[in-house]
């Protein structure tokens, strides 16, 4: 600031001045999009990218990740003439609906991160444990063989995943190792759409959101540089970052 001889208002003022300008032009064509959201204030950012272009071809700000928002957010790509070809999310239940009439992928390193969550890196039982070596291998994995190793495990520890744990004295019960069980239904309900990728060589779907998640770092440190952020300079600071092809 000292360099340019201004001063925090100047900038705060020139901000709160600034028109916000739509996205970057760019000619309508074939995409494939990653659909992902971030959380920046008390508000989640939703964007649409094209990996491809580098480029992101629309955004809405939105409180919640509902079927309708992703809905909207797909009408508004569609509506300045791109042709979406294919869309890699997060797993989030209910969204895939939304691209039900085109491929979806579910990316991989997300459903990697679900089954860590629910395992944790050092399980106790020997079934997550394996079950925890099986996902690990996602990346490297084909469809087949990958349900080929879901069988087998389900065929070993389909008594101990259905174990019930009764509450003395009454009829409630819950599922004795709960956890393990949720890893491995989570798998088998994404199992249809974790290797898209493969299916469609001749479309170039990326097997994971990796270029929405650096994005988001890229966008949270270029606004950490900004101090006394109002809702509405935050919003005009990620429309003109959002804007730039990168």
């Amino acid at each position: 600031m000292k360099h340019y001889h201004k001063g925090k208002n100047w900038i705060r003022n020139t901000i709160d001045d600034a028109q916000t300008r739509g996205s970057v032009a760019i000619p309508p064509q074939p995409v494939v999009c990653v659909f992902d959201a971030t959380k920046i204030g008390d508000e989640l950012l939703l964007v649409a990218r094209a990996p491809a272009l580098k480029a992101n071809l629309g955004w809405v700000w939105i409180q919640q990740e509902t079927k309708e928002a992703y809905a909207g957010l797909r009408a508004f790509v569609e509506g300045k003439g791109f042709t979406i070809t294919a869309v890699v999310l997060d797993g989030r239940t209910g969204i895939p609906s939304v691209f039900k009439d085109i491929p979806v992928q579910i990316c991989q390193f997300h459903q990697l991160r679900i089954a860590r969550r629910k395992l944790t890196l050092r399980p106790e039982t020997d079934a997550g444990k394996e079950l925890l070596h099986i996902t690990f291998g996602i990346a490297k994995s084909t469809e087949t063989n990958f349900k080929k190793e879901l069988t087998s495990w389900f065929a070993r520890y389909e008594s101990f995943i259905n174990e019930r744990t009764y509450t003395l004295g009454c009829k409630r019960w819950r599922h004795t190792h709960a956890r393990v069980r949720s890893a491995y239904r989570s798998l088998i309900k994404n199992l249809p759409h974790l290797f898209i990728y493969q299916k469609y060589p001749e479309i170039p779907i990326p097997n994971t959101t990796n270029s929405l998640d650096g994005y988001w770092s890229y966008l949270k440190n270029l606004l950490s540089a900004h101090q006394g952020k109002t809702k509405d300079r935050i919003k005009k600071l990620v429309t003109e970052i959002l804007r730039k092809t990168a």
